[in-house]
């Protein structure tokens, strides 16, 4: 059964903590980042059979076996799809970034261009469940940036095949080229390259411990969005709320994983009360129910607050993945939210809207790491450079000032550079 912690009767430290994964994995990911970087496209073969079952005579997902997934899956759930990734472009295309220019001062330009990534590598989890929304949230944004060429790779089933689902959204998204391969091998052929399998500049998406891992250590040789751990929701509800309403939410991200966290804080005790009785006649109604139970009850919790403004304080403080606050005029309360990945405003705006329809991104920063880190956009996928055109006249001007912060740092090379360049004759 999920806990009742009431604010002033325990201690500060039980209400902000959250679940660690602690599996030690390192070793392991680094023995197979090293074996695909030694044998490439035979080591993900092996790996495959090994982990997922299937013994692949090839890694590429072929034209194909694209369109007999599209003739797997449903009209309607294409339909679904088309209508959410709409929603994601309309929200993501908001977020391009333009260069500029200045040029004030006679003679002096300078400026920042927005460069799109040449390659992008998009991680797709499988395992237990099936993410084609996943699919969409990463790969649409690349393509809104004017990535030149995304790849994606996904674990295969026993049989050796993509689930239907999956590869229909990469064709609404509009993935590049989609490979068969998952877990930490994935990872490293992603960022060093096999014979199949091109090397990227950046890799996204979510995975398990080996998957996080693995990007850890290959971090440096290419860029990641983050390491993403167990998935988290936090429910700020007043007395007013539906508590069928706030258990629903609360075991929606419950049935992910058994290390999710599931927290609501309220500042009525008759609340929290109901949530807990109704999280237990709910509970048994998942397919998930094992997992969830497991969650709720190693990682979940109900915190009673004096007030709601101190329920903010103390979710700040835990700096959740989803922030909802079913509230009366939950505008009031947007600007004190500082440390969330993505809130969910109102009684009528449950996360699962979030997560697979409404447009905002739901790959999020984890583990508290929302009081520095953004949800993925379309920023992850540019970079910037800057550039800078002085003429002769504007670097006489500027010259004693450059040469003099050179002379304070002791590098005279410095100084001499810019100097000579007004010393002698053009």
């Amino acid at each position: 059964m999920i806990r009742i912690l009431k604010c002033g009767e325990v201690a500060d430290e039980d209400i902000l903590a959250r679940a660690i994964p602690t599996a030690d994995v390192g070793s392991v990911v680094a023995e197979i980042i090293a074996d695909v970087r030694k044998n490439g496209d035979a080591a993900l073969k092996k790996y495959a059979e090994k982990f997922d079952g299937a013994r692949l005579e090839t890694l590429t997902v072929t034209p194909a076996e694209i369109e007999a997934a599209m003739a797997q899956v449903t009209p309607e759930f294409i339909g679904i799809l088309e209508k959410a990734a709409g929603n994601i472009r309309a929200f993501h295309s908001r977020q391009v970034r333009n260069g500029f220019i200045i040029n004030d001062e006679p003679g002096v330009v300078i400026g920042q261009k927005i460069i799109p990534m040449d390659r992008a590598g998009i991680y797709v989890p499988g395992g237990t469940a099936a993410y084609p929304s996943t699919v969409l949230m990463d790969l649409i944004p690349a393509k809104i940036a004017g990535v030149r060429e995304i790849i994606m790779t996904t674990p295969p089933r026993r049989d050796g095949s993509i689930d239907p689902a999956i590869l229909a959204a990469a064709r609404v998204a509009g993935a590049d080229r989609i490979f068969k391969s998952g877990g930490a091998q994935a990872i490293a052929a992603l960022a060093y390259g096999t014979e199949s399998v091109p090397r990227v500049d950046k890799i996204v998406g979510p995975g398990n411990a080996f998957v996080a891992e693995a990007k850890k250590q290959v971090f440096g040789a290419v860029s990641i969005d983050m390491i993403a751990g167990p998935s988290e929701i936090l429910v700020i509800a007043d007395g007013r709320t539906n508590p069928r309403w706030c258990a629903a939410d609360l075991l929606s991200q419950a049935e992910h994983d058994t290390m999710a966290s599931a927290v609501l804080i309220t500042d009525s005790m008759a609340l929290a009360q109901a949530v807990q009785a109704e999280i237990e006649r709910q509970l048994p109604k998942l397919e998930r129910s094992e997992i969830a139970r497991a969650a709720i009850e190693n990682n979940g919790k109900i915190i009673v607050a004096d007030t709601l403004a101190k329920a903010v304080e103390i979710a700040n403080a835990i700096a959740p993945e989803h922030l909802e606050l079913c509230v009366d005029a939950p505008f009031d309360y947007l600007d004190g939210i500082r440390h969330a990945g993505s809130v969910f405003l109102g009684r009528h705006c449950p996360e699962a809207l979030g997560d697979y329809f409404a447009g905002p991104n739901h790959t999020l920063p984890t583990g508290g790491t929302a009081r520095f880190s953004s949800p993925l956009s379309v920023d992850d996928f540019v970079k910037k450079s800057q550039y800078i055109y002085y003429t002769r006249d504007a670097l006489r001007k500027a010259a004693p000032d450059v040469a003099g912060f050179a002379r304070q740092e002791g590098l005279t090379g410095h100084a001499r550079s810019v100097l000579s360049r007004t010393e002698e004759k053009q």
